[in-house]
């Protein structure tokens, strides 16, 4: 997901246009780029000494016009919020490199926060199917967890999406088509695959008539109408956190912008674990409020 790798992807095709099998190699290469799954799963929840179930999710969609997506489903460490009553669940989106294996210790900080834990590893990661991803699959991938945890959590106000790096990507996507998500979070994200090739110096390059995938964040936020979450490090050396500034400019109200002073591109929460966790303790409330009114008031709608 790096700006010169996609510089080079759009070079390639350049060099690629007009030859026979050109569009494919141009998708085929910039997939290469962007993406580096792994198969590996070397730790599970257990091994933190978290109690998980493995899940299996049904995808439309793939080679043999059905493919499956492995994920976690982590129980929250607290039962009841100070509230009462059953705890939130979140929707996990990882970025573009590990398994969910190395993503425990992000997960492991939502459980902390109470919140039940659905993570998913895109096709071409760990257990899932598939071999190398796509925008549209991760988009895909996305949308089919979200239908398993609404049979799981059916109440909405309950429902939150997450999602890391290219993983706010999707979730951004997730959430401007899904009117039934209670509050999105979203960190350490970018604005577009064009605007990173183009923030390091890569403009001259003709990247918007190469470009397949294009995660264009800053298009689609304000299609999200649920409450939103922008969380960034000053000190992210991979994404600026101006991209996520930009974002929250973008988005309607509610929202919030949260910057972590001196962290980087991965550990915002674990920085300023009780500033972060209040945020998104904010942001969920206000979230969760708005679709228990809505139930209330007009319930065939929400």
């Amino acid at each position: 997901m790096t700006a010169r790798a996609l510089a080079a992807s759009a070079l390639a095709a350049l060099l690629t246009l007009g030859g026979a099998g050109g569009c494919a190699y141009i998708e085929t290469k910039q997939r290469e780029l962007i993406f580096r799954p792994v198969r590996e799963i070397h730790a599970t929840p257990a091994d933190r000494g978290m109690a998980y179930e493995d899940v299996w999710i049904r995808v439309a969609g793939g080679d043999a016009g059905e493919a499956k997506i492995h994920g976690w489903f982590v129980p929250a460490a607290r039962k009841a919020p100070a509230g009462g009553g059953p705890p939130p669940a979140v929707l996990y989106l990882h970025g573009v490199r590990w398994s969910l294996s190395g993503h425990l210790f992000r997960i492991a900080r939502w459980r902390e926060m109470g919140f039940d834990v659905l993570a998913i590893d895109y096709r071409g990661f760990g257990r899932s199917d598939g071999d190398l991803p796509s925008e549209a699959q991760t988009y895909a991938d996305a949308q089919a967890a979200w239908e398993w945890l609404k049979a799981r959590v059916p109440d909405a106000s309950r429902r939150v999406v997450y999602g890391h790096s290219l993983g706010g990507a999707v979730a951004i996507e997730l959430a401007s088509r899904n009117a039934d998500v209670a509050a999105l979070v979203v960190e350490s994200s970018f604005t577009s695959m064009q605007a990173m090739a183009a923030r390091q110096g890569y403009g001259f390059l003709p990247v918007s008539l190469v470009l397949t995938e294009r995660y264009d964040s800053l298009a689609r936020i304000a299609a999200v109408r649920a409450p939103v979450l922008f969380v960034h490090g000053t000190g992210d050396g991979f994404v600026p956190p101006e991209m996520s500034e930009a974002l929250y400019a973008a988005a309607n109200e509610p929202k919030r912008l949260l910057l972590v002073e001196g962290a980087s591109h991965s550990n915002a929460s674990g920085y300023a674990f009780e500033r972060y966790a209040a945020a998104v303790r904010e942001i969920v409330a206000v979230g969760s409020g708005t679709h228990r009114a809505c139930r209330e008031a007009a319930p065939a709608s929400c």
